[in-house]
């Protein structure tokens, strides 16, 4: 067994899963719950039970992490959001 090419691959993976980056949707109590939702599945390629549930952790827990990937992959989302008027961030 080759011991290194183990340790490289679990390296490489945790790498990656360090990358990870969120995509934060935060609440602004002035979005319709319909508009939301609708900005989620169109933007975040949600699914609507999905974006329903994401839209109720906003409006209650007042944030919700709603995608997950690299910076690259969500910087359009949170710009795609921020033009329809709503506060998104990446951490």
């Amino acid at each position: 067994m080759d011991t290194d090419k183990s340790v490289r691959h679990k390296s490489e993976s945790s790498d990656v899963v360090e990358n990870q980056k969120s995509l934060i949707l935060h609440n602004d109590d002035y979005h319709t719950f319909s508009y939301v939702i609708d900005a989620l599945m169109e933007i975040c390629n949600m699914e609507r039970v999905q974006a329903v549930q994401c839209t109720y952790l906003v409006h209650y827990k007042e944030k919700c992490e709603v995608k997950r990937g690299s910076k690259s992959e969500l910087l359009p989302m949170r710009r795609a959001l921020s033009a329809k008027d709503l506060k998104a961030t990446i951490h």
